[in-house]
């Protein structure tokens, strides 16, 4: 309790030397690698949850900052940092993990408005569930589904302008998910996750969820502004098909590639990189 109240002096100590239009002060990263250390090193739920509040003080004030957009904290594994190719969207996230099943994400997506006026924050949390992402829905703030998003490419689909984010989803303890999503902004600036864009096997989703065994990875990334290419899924055998925690890799690629003004899927492309 005592070294928990000594961050929390130092953590005040940092919010109050920043002042609006400077970068954080140096000691910033450190303190955050020394808190999310003691997430790790820390079994007890309760001082979980306390390490993890000074953690939400501290990027609550960063994303406030005039210079989130210019600003990257280097070297922290367990904090995601993306920002557009267009410098209007940022997203920072993490999960916290407990022992009590409660494990919950952390999102915060701070957009760029007009010019002279303060950037929009959304913060965002949820917590993990096995039930799956469905992909025939539009999700809002309330009903976020959680994940950490580790890219992102912005676009505009009929004069409006959206972005699609690549994620990940550790909610259930037998299967992880890999998603394709879309999020865009109503015109009161409310956020809006799915857009009915992504035409497979006949039918056309609102997002693209991949489900493969927890133990296992999957590669999903942008190949290019028109392609999206991902790992192909297979059951281990053919007895335990449609039973996702045991689905794997072939080492083969599928994709979405953008045509028409749908992204469609491609079974069976050559992923390599042609230069």
């Amino acid at each position: 309790m005592r070294n928990l109240l000594l961050y929390l002096i130092i953590i005040v100590a940092i919010s109050t030397s920043t002042v609006k239009g400077q970068a954080p002060v140096n000691d910033t990263p450190q303190v955050l690698e020394k808190l999310y250390g003691r997430l790790l090193s820390n079994y007890v739920d309760i001082d979980r949850l306390r390490i993890n509040d000074s953690i939400r003080f501290i990027i609550d004030s960063y994303v406030k900052s005039d210079t989130v957009f210019n600003h990257r904290f280097k070297n922290l594994r367990y904090l995601g940092q993306i920002t557009s190719p267009d410098s209007l969207l940022k997203i920072v996230t993490w999960n916290l993990v407990l022992g009590s099943g409660q494990s919950r994400y952390f999102c915060y997506f701070i957009r760029k408005t007009e010019p002279g006026k303060e950037n929009r924050i959304y913060r965002l949390t949820s917590t993990y569930r096995e039930d799956q992402v469905t992909t025939d829905t539009v999700y809002a703030e309330p009903d976020w589904y959680g994940a950490l998003y580790y890219d992102i490419k912005p676009y505009i689909i009929n004069d409006k302008k959206c972005w699609i984010l690549l994620g990940i989803d550790y909610g259930n303890p037998f299967i992880s998910r890999k998603i394709i999503e879309v999020l865009s902004f109503t015109p009161d600036a409310s956020i809006i996750f799915g857009k009915k864009w992504f035409a497979s096997e006949e039918k056309i989703k609102f997002r693209e969820v991949f489900e493969y065994a927890s133990n296992g990875m999957m590669s999903l990334r942008f190949s290019s502004d028109i392609s999206i290419v991902f790992d192909h899924l297979v059951p281990f055998s053919p007895a335990l098909k449609d039973d996702r925690q045991y689905y794997g890799s072939d080492y083969s690629f599928d994709a979405y590639n953008f045509e028409n003004g749908l992204w469609r899927l491609k079974i069976n492309v050559d992923a390599r990189n042609k230069e």
